[in-house]
C-alpha cells in the first residue's frame, strides 16, 4: 500500500433524469432511501468498486480509526458471483467494526472468478456515529459502464 495520495476530479453524465457530478476523490454518494441507507459507488475497477464500497461505508457509519499503528488483516472468500462476493466483504467490515472495535481503512483486493482475496489494514475504532446492522442484496447489482463499474448497495441500520 502506498502512503502517496492522488486526487483526481472526473466529470460522468449518467443518462438519468438529472445531470451527477462524479469527483474521484469521494467516488461514492449517499443515496435517499425510506428505512435504511443506500450508497451509490462508482470505480473504475472491479477491485477499486470493493475498496470504494468500503471507505463510502466507513463514511455513512462515520468510523474513525484511532491515530497510531495499523493491524493488517486477510480476508478470504468463494462465492457464485461478485454481488456475493461484495456482500460477504462488507459484512466482514460491519462484524469487526461491531464486534472487535476494529475499522479497516487500505484495502489491496485480487478478485479472480468466484474467489476473493482481501489484504486489509486498520487500527482500533475511535468513533462510530451509527451501526450498520447489515448489508442487504436489496436491488444489488454491479454494472459494468463505459468508465468502470456502478453499484448501489443498501444497508440497514
Amino acid at each position: 500500500m502506498s502512503a502517496s495520495t492522488q486526487i483526481t476530479v472526473l466529470v460522468f453524465f449518467w443518462t438519468d433524469a438529472e445531470k451527477r457530478y462524479y469527483n474521484s476523490f469521494m467516488p461514492f454518494e449517499e443515496l435517499p432511501h425510506t428505512a435504511d441507507w443506500a450508497l451509490r459507488v462508482l470505480a473504475p475497477s472491479l477491485e477499486e468498486l470493493f475498496s470504494e464500497a468500503a471507505r463510502g461505508m466507513n463514511a455513512l457509519s462515520g468510523a474513525q480509526p484511532a491515530a497510531g499503528a495499523h493491524l493488517r488483516r486477510v480476508f478470504a472468500a468463494k462465492a457464485p458471483d461478485p454481488e456475493s462476493l461484495l456482500v460477504l466483504f462488507l459484512s466482514e467490515l460491519v462484524y469487526s467494526a461491531e464486534q472487535e472495535h476494529l475499522v479497516f481503512d487500505a484495502f489491496e483486493i485480487e478478485l479472480k472468478g468466484s474467489e476473493l482475496n482481501v489484504n486489509m489494514a486498520g487500527a482500533p475504532l475511535l468513533s462510530l456515529n451509527k451501526s450498520i446492522k447489515a448489508v442487504t442484496f436489496h436491488n444489488l447489482q454491479i454494472h459494468k459502464t463505459e468508465p468502470g463499474f456502478e453499484v448501489e448497495i443498501v444497508f440497514d441500520v
